[in-house]
Formats: structure tokens, sequence, C-alpha cells
């Protein structure tokens, strides 16, 4: 069918779009606004996809006219978050990258950030003072990050940060049970840290047969006689406070029995799963060509470590080494092998009880994807297949053919945005969902957050509906969590990256850990999200070339060690110096290799390493740089370890308050000493008692 999909929910500054699901390029979709809030003036635009955009809090309703019939659209919006008027300001004592004597003679800077989706040229800073480049807005509570990048190129480029005090994002749960003739669905609402308790919305979805005048809402608890359930109900909250949450759903599944479904939520393999990438061309070596019928005969290899998921980076056809230009989505690239030899390495890696996820690269395609040529040189079938914007916005230096510009992110010029307004865009892009979800067993989104959120949704509901155990990453730099609800699976962390990186530089103390994962809750996500852990990926520098070899193993070590999904960088455990290094196989570090098999062996046979919860362990450092040292216990219930992680060259000795036996369980010696435990880098330890 082609409704557009569940209840959505925004503040009155944001924009949602609205799109048919299953879109047919050739029928004629209209949408109307049904309802509105009586002091709203707003209106929706002619075409398939519109875009709602609230101007006041309350609830909207869309009517979609499609070939199958008219569907309801409900948009819940809320009030706008208190926002605070911030100065962002950058020297060249701030470049990130590139020579710090540029910025004296730049002529002008572009801001980016998440509050302008990172599009250059619609923001501007001024230099208030020779060598100084100012931005001021106005931005709502959090932490908020902005680049700015000189004369339309990265080189250099320098970032600033800003917090803005206030509440952060409360998190509501549902579950659901059976009184006799009645089913009580109750919302668990947390409030956000300094928040106050938040109300409770319950929202019934538009495509069910459930109506209000079935169901009774108390607080927190919606209640709905077992006679009036049609077959399938999708029951949706938000927790209201001085900001809302996302939206928790439970699903009703009444027949013979009543059965609950938390669509939202990962599958309960990936909960812990340890990852490991491969970026592709440079696996194999240094004198063989990179082939997938090469890789597969180093499945052993992989197989070996241990890890649960193999995601590759893309395997599509690309002009490029790294693939994320891409010139046809449907193939596989020419120099990798054919579609035939890709499933073999699929199955070979099944064989091995390993996963395979894809990386689907949508946001954009290569510059030379016939179908950009095609738009670009006016062939009218393609005319909206991409973004285009004023070419007073373009800040490239690109010539762009006629009197716009390609939109695009960053400086990215080689990788047009495609355009989700588009019908001809969202069956194109659905199509290439279909053509490898049957093929592998998840999805790394790249660039997510380019996406729009209601195309996510139905990519969830499409490939769950045919494989719930199907996984879906999501790249969202910086976190949003409103990538949780009802789209994806797991989530970079790229808090906890940051701040491993901040220790291993001197620039945080150890105990930065338990602050950035604090940021998870604070930020609005549910407990049961599931967060990739990692310390480098193929768009990072190397943890150890930019950090050392010791504070590597202490990072590492962290990211098994805490709740969530470690992931491992090929090379990372082999000592590849270069980002997207050729792997070291015949002069690789071989204690390095063992130290991360010996990781995600221990984390595999602990179950307490793969629990909920961080509990800071009370400690004091003897001997060794204390700001460099950091311990918790990890506790299932049946099982309690303590954890010392040392970040700096020299070890330690650090008593812990705790009694501990001693013995590490990582390197399977006594590290006790008459004042502590001596800890190199790495030591678990049993709690006793």
């Amino acid at each position: 069918m082609h409704h557009p999909g569940p209840p959505r929910f925004c503040t009155v500054d944001e924009s949602v779009e609205l799109a048919p699901r299953r879109p047919d390029v050739d029928a004629t979709f209209t949408w109307r606004l049904a309802d509105a809030p009586d002091d709203s003036s707003v209106s929706l635009g002619d075409g398939p996809v519109v875009h709602l955009e609230p101007d006041v809090p309350g609830t909207y309703r869309a009517e979609l006219v499609a070939p199958d019939g008219t569907h309801t659209q409900t948009v819940r919006a809320f009030p706008a978050s208190a926002r605070e008027a911030v100065r962002f300001s950058v020297t060249a004592d701030d470049v990130v990258e590139g020579d710090p004597d540029d910025v004296a003679d730049a002529e002008e800077c572009v801001v980016m950030g998440r509050f302008n989706d990172f599009t250059m040229g619609s923001h501007w800073a001024t230099e208030e003072r020779e060598g100084e480049w100012v931005f001021e807005t106005d931005l709502p509570p959090g932490t908020h990050s902005v680049i700015f990048a000189f004369d339309g190129e990265f080189d250099p480029f320098a970032d600033d940060e800003v917090t803005v005090d206030g509440a952060g994002r409360p998190r509501v749960e549902l579950q659901g049970r059976r009184e006799g003739d009645t089913v009580v669905v109750s919302a668990d609402a947390r409030a956000a840290p300094e928040g106050s308790d938040p109300d409770v919305e319950f929202h019934l979805d538009d495509r069910d047969a459930l109506a209000d005048a079935d169901v009774t809402i108390a607080g927190d608890e919606l209640r709905v006689p077992v006679e009036s359930l049609p077959v399938l109900s999708r029951i949706h909250a938000v927790a209201v406070a001085e900001q809302h949450s996302i939206a928790d759903t439970l699903t009703i599944h009444a027949g013979d029995d009543v059965a609950f479904e938390r669509p939202a939520d990962a599958p309960e393999w990936a909960s812990d799963a340890t990852i490991y990438e491969i970026f592709v061309r440079e696996f194999v070596g240094d004198i063989a060509e990179t082939s997938f019928e090469e890789i597969e005969r180093r499945v052993p290899y992989i197989e070996s470590l241990g890890v649960d998921v193999v995601w590759f980076t893309p395997v599509v056809q690309s002009p490029t080494r790294h693939g994320y230009h891409i010139t046809d989505l449907f193939d596989t690239a020419n120099d990798l092998g054919t579609r035939e030899a890709f499933a073999s390495l699929v199955d070979a890696l099944h064989d091995a009880g390993i996963r395979v996820v894809f990386d689907l690269v949508i946001n954009h395609t290569s510059r030379d994807h016939p179908y950009f040529q095609f738009h670009r040189s006016g062939v009218p079938e393609y005319a909206d297949h991409y973004e285009r914007i004023p070419e007073s916005q373009n800040v490239t230096g690109v010539d762009w053919a006629g009197d716009d510009a390609a939109g695009l992110y960053f400086n990215w010029t080689k990788i047009p945005n495609v355009n989700y307004d588009s019908l001809d865009v969202r069956r194109w892009m659905l199509d290439v969902v279909d053509e490898w979800a049957g093929e592998v067993d998840g999805f790394r989104c790249d660039v997510a957050w380019g996406v729009p959120h209601g195309f996510w949704k139905e990519v969830r509901e499409r490939l769950k509906a045919e494989n719930s155990d199907f996984l879906l990453l999501d790249e969202t730099v910086p976190r949003d969590p409103s990538f949780r609800e009802n789209e994806f699976d797991v989530h970079y962390d790229t808090d906890f990256y940051f701040t491993l990186r901040d220790i291993g530089n001197g620039e945080a103390p150890a105990t930065a850990l338990f602050d950035a994962l604090e940021l998870s809750p604070r930020r609005g996500y549910p407990d049961r999200s599931v967060h990739m852990r990692y310390v480098e990926n193929h768009d990072e520098d190397r943890y150890r070339d930019e950090c050392g070899e010791t504070p590597l193993r202490a990072a590492v070590g962290a990211t098994f060690t805490v709740p969530g999904a470690p992931m491992i960088y090929y090379g990372q455990e082999r000592g590849v110096e270069d980002q997207r290094g050729t792997m070291r196989w015949h002069d690789g570090d071989a204690a390095l290799t063992d130290f991360h098999r010996r990781l995600v062996a221990l984390r595999n046979d602990h179950a307490a390493l793969r629990a909920p919860g961080v509990d800071p362990a009370g400690w004091s450092v003897r001997e060794g740089d204390a700001e460099k040292v950091v311990a918790y216990t990890r506790s299932d219930g049946d099982e309690t370890l303590a954890v010392v992680l040392n970040f700096a060259v020299e070890d330690a000795t650090v008593a812990l308050d705790a009694d501990v036996t001693g013995h590490d369980l990582l390197s399977a010696t006594d590290v006790t000493t008459d004042d502590g435990l001596r800890v190199a880098d790495v030591v678990v330890t049993r709690v006793e008692g």
C-alpha cells in the first residue's frame, strides 16, 4: 500500500517530509492538509513528496490521495526547544587540518554543522579581527560543533564546540500485557538529566483499524478490550517535558492469543556482536590483487579472530579504491569479481558462522554516474534525480553548467546528493535495497543522516517484514537519536570514539570514559539502544599512529569491556599505520593480533562483559600516572569482573577497593603486587564474594 507510514513527531522549527510508500512513478499522488491547529497558517506544496513545516504546536493531519485510496498521515508538533544565542570562534591555532598560515590569507569562510545539514554556502562566518573568524546563531540545549572551511576548501579547516545548558531529551519505553479481557500498554517515561518528570502521549497508527474510541488512556497506561483489537495494532508513545523523546512503538498481534512485539529493537544477536570492518581493496596484501576470490581464501583468518560480523566497504562499481563514488548500484565492481564470486564469499563467511554487512550508499552517487550526467545535460526523465542549489550558494569552485549547482555535503564535489523529493529516486533506491537485501545479513548505511527519516522508516519495515534478523547500522555523525525511532538497530558512538582519542592524546583524563557513556541517555537514546564502539575506521586516522600502541591497547580494551557492539577496523590488530593502508600480513604485529583475539574470546566467554551497565570502581594509583588510569566493574548477576585500563606508556600499580582474585583473565597471569594490581594496559579480574 502507498500509506506514508507511522505518526511523525517533530518541533515547530523542523520540517517533516511526507511521501507515499512503494511509489509507482507513473501514478498520481496528491496531498492536502485535512486538519491543523487553529492558529496555524501552513500549507502543503504540490507534488507526490511534500514538506510539512509546523508553525505552531499541535496535531496536523495530512491526507494523501493515492491509487489505492486516501491515507491519513498524522504529524505531532511540539513547542520548539528553548534556544540560546551562541558564539563560535576560531583562529589559526584551531586549525585541524592544513596550513594555519593560510587562515590569515583567507578571503571568506563558510560554516557547517548539524544545524544546517553540513551544507556549504548557506551560512558564513565574519572576520571580527585579523585572523579570528566568528559565527553567531541561536541553538537549543546540547553540545554543538561547527566546522569553519576557508575559501571553499577543507584545507585548511578549523572547528569549535559550544555547550548550551538545559535539559536533555526524556525517554520512554512501552511494555504490553494482558489482564483478562483487556490489553494494557504501559509507558515507562524517564526524565532527562536536569529535566523535569515527563508526561506521556499515546498515539495510534493511522494505518490500523484500532480507533481512539476503542482505547482508554489514563496517565502512563493505555487500555483496550481484547475484543476491540484488530489483527494488527501499533501503539506509539512520546515522553514530553522540556523536550520530547523519540517515539517508542509496541505492536499488538491479536488472534487466538495476544502477542506483543517491539519493532524498533535490534535483533538479539546484534546487541553485543563483534564487527570487523574490511576496507576491501587493501585487505589481500601488497602483491596480489584484491578480489572476492582472494578475500574468500582469507576467511580462515577472519574466523580465527572470533568476530561475528564482517562489514565490507562498498563492493559495487566505482572508479575509486574506497568505493564510495558509485557508478552502478546494482552490480559488483569489475575489479573485485562477479556477483557469483561475491555470493561465494558470503557463503564462505556464513559457513564460518560470520554474518555479512553490505555498505549501502544511497545518499549520493558518483559525478560520473550516467544518471547524473543525464541530469546535468538536460535529459528530461532525469531532471529531478539530483538536488540543485542556487549558484550563489556554490563555494566549491566547480563551474557547474547552468544557473544552479549540484547539492552536496561538505566539499564532496564528486558525489552529488540524489533528490528524495523525486518518486523516481525513491523507487530507484528501494530497488537497490531489494537488490542486495537477499544476499547479505545487513546494511551499514553511509551518510545515513543525509537521507530522509521517512525513507529509512519505509526501508526498515520493508526489510524486517522479510527478515526480522536483518541488521541496519547507521552512520550518523554527529550522533542523532532520531535515527533510533523505527529506523536503525546499531548506531555509531562518536562520543565514545572522540573521548578515547582525547584520553589517548592526553587531552582528557581516563575517567572521561564514564562521561562519554552517559551522553547516550542524555541525548535521548533508550536503554535498549545498541551502540557501535570503535577506535578507528576508514574515515579516521589510525589510533596507534595518533596516540601510540599502549593507549591503543587500553582504548580497544574499553570498546570490548563496555556495553555495545565493538568494532575492529581491519589492520588495527596488525599494526597498519595508514588510515587505508595495505593489510600487513608478513610483517604485522603478531602480539597485537593475539591481544585482539584474546579480547574477543574473553568477551565471548564472560557474559558480564556483555551485560548492561558500567559501575565505576573505587581505586587508587600507587605508582604511575593517575590521570591515565580508570577502573570499573561489570556484572551479569552471576559474575562480577573488575576492569582496569592504563592509557600511559609506563605500567601502573592500582589498588582497588573491591576484593579481587588478582588473576588477569586477559593475559592468564597473576598481576598482584604488595601494593595492588600491576597494569600494563588492560587487566580484567574477578571480584570475590
